[in-house]
C-alpha cells in the first residue's frame, strides 16, 4: 500500500542525490517533446480520424453520381449524361445580400426558383421525352448528388487548410462536426435507392396522412405541382392539400394557400410534417403545436407566415418524430402506421379549435414520392 503521506516525488521521479541519468530522460524528453510537438502531434492523430471521415464522404459523393448516372442511363439507354451532370454538380447559388433584409425573402424565393426551374430545363434537355414521374426522381437524385459533393469538398478543404498551416485549432471544429456530417451524408445515400424506385420517404408522412383523406374526393390543381381536394367534416368544410403525387416534389404550399385565401375564408389552418427527433426521443411519436410546421429554405413558411398574420387565422401543427435517416430513407412500417393516427388527431384539432360552419386549410407537408392522393 503506498504511503501519501510520505511521499517522495523526488524518488519516485528520479531526482535525487543519486539519480539515475537515464530515468532522468525517460521523464524530461517526453515532457519537452509535448511541450514543443504536442499540438503538432495532436493534429497528426486527428488528421488521421478526419482523413478516413473524407473518404467516406468521397465514397457517398462517387455512389450518388454512379446511381445518377445509371438511372437516366435506364431512362435513355443510347445517352451519355457523364459531361453534363459533371457541369451541374459544379453548378452554385449565390443567396442574394441581406445587408438591408428589407424584400430579402422574395429574393431568396426568386433565386430558389430560378435554380429549379434551370434543373428541370436541364433534366429535359438531357431526356427530352422523360416522363414528370421520371422528371422529379432526377430531379431528386441531382439534388443528393450537388449536395454530397458540396460536402465533401467542403470539408477536404478545411482539412487541408488546417493541414497546410499545421493548425490545431482550425482542424478541432471539423473533429467535432464530422460525426454529424458523415450522419447526414450516409443518409443521403441510403435514400438514393428509395426515390429512384419512388418509394415512400420517412418525410412523406404528411402527404401519406392527407392522401388518405383525399380518397374518394376530387382533385384539383391549386398550385404548382400541388393538389387540392375539398371535403367535409361535423359540419365543417375541410380543404385537404398535398403536393402532387406520386412524384418525387414537395410542392407550392404556400402559393396554395395564396390563392384559397382570395377565393373562400379560412378559420384555421393544420400542416402536418416530419420533424427531427432528439436523441432519447422514440420514433414515430406525435406530438402537436402552433405555428407553421414547415422547412426548407423559410420563403414558405415566411410566406404562410405573412398570410396567416393578415389575415388573424391561427396555424396548428402536428408532427412526426424521426432521425434524419429515418425522414430521407424509405418510410419505416411505425411511422407508415402512424397515418391513421395523424388523421384522428387532425379530427381532434379541428372539434376543438373551429365552429360548425367554418373552414380548416389542412396541409400535409413533406415529400410526396411513392404518395398519390
Amino acid at each position: 500500500m503506498v504511503d501519501l503521506m510520505n511521499f517522495d516525488i523526488e524518488q519516485f521521479f528520479g531526482f535525487g542525490d543519486d539519480a539515475n541519468p537515464l530515468m532522468m530522460l525517460i521523464w524530461i524528453v517526453p515532457i519537452i517533446i509535448f511541450v514543443f510537438y504536442g499540438q503538432r502531434i495532436q493534429l497528426y492523430i486527428t488528421s488521421g480520424e478526419i482523413k478516413k471521415g473524407i473518404k467516406k464522404l468521397e465514397i457517398c459523393r462517387n455512389t450518388s453520381r454512379a446511381e445518377l448516372t445509371s438511372h437516366l442511363k435506364c431512362i435513355r439507354p443510347d445517352s451519355d449524361p457523364e459531361e453534363k451532370i459533371g457541369r451541374f454538380l459544379d453548378y452554385f447559388t449565390i443567396m442574394p445580400v441581406d445587408m438591408d433584409p428589407g424584400g430579402i425573402i422574395g429574393k431568396i424565393r426568386h433565386t430558389v426558383r430560378s435554380r429549379e426551374d434551370y434543373t428541370r430545363r436541364h433534366i429535359k434537355s438531357m431526356i427530352p421525352e422523360i416522363t414528370p414521374l421520371e422528371l422529379g426522381k432526377v430531379q431528386t437524385l441531382l439534388e443528393i448528388a450537388s449536395s454530397l459533393q458540396m460536402l465533401h469538398k467542403v470539408v477536404n478543404h478545411m482539412y487541408l487548410t488546417a493541414k497546410k498551416q499545421n493548425n490545431y485549432p482550425l482542424i478541432l471544429p471539423l473533429q467535432m462536426l464530422l460525426p454529424t456530417v458523415l450522419e447526414h451524408a450516409e443518409a443521403m445515400k441510403e435514400a438514393i435507392p428509395a426515390f429512384r424506385a419512388g418509394q415512400p420517404v420517412g418525410d412523406g408522412i404528411g402527404p401519406m396522412a392527407i392522401g388518405r383523406m383525399m380518397l374518394g374526393c376530387v382533385k384539383e390543381p391549386v398550385s404548382f405541382e400541388t393538389v387540392l381536394a375539398r371535403t367535409e367534416f361535423e359540419k365543417r368544410k375541410m380543404l385537404l392539400v398535398k403536393a402532387q403525387g406520386p412524384a418525387s416534389t414537395v410542392g407550392r404550399p404556400a402559393d396554395a394557400l395564396d390563392a384559397l385565401i382570395a377565393d373562400c375564408p379560412i378559420n384555421a389552418i393544420i400542416m402536418v410534417d416530419a420533424a427531427l427527433k432528439m436523441e432519447g426521443e422514440d420514433s414515430a411519436t406525435i406530438a402537436h403545436g402552433f405555428g407553421a410546421a414547415i422547412g426548407g429554405t423559410g420563403t414558405e413558411r415566411f410566406q404562410i407566415e405573412e398570410i396567416a398574420t393578415e389575415r388573424k387565422i391561427p396555424v396548428f401543427s402536428i408532427i412526426v418524430r424521426q432521425s434524419i435517416k429515418e425522414a430521407i430513407t424509405l418510410m419505416t412500417k411505425d411511422i407508415a402506421d402512424r397515418a391513421d393516427d395523424v388523421r384522428a388527431r387532425i379530427q381532434d384539432m379541428i372539434l376543438e379549435n373551429t365552429k360548425e360552419g367554418q373552414t380548416v386549410l389542412v396541409i400535409g407537408v413533406g415529400n410526396t414520392s411513392g404518395v398519390p392522393q
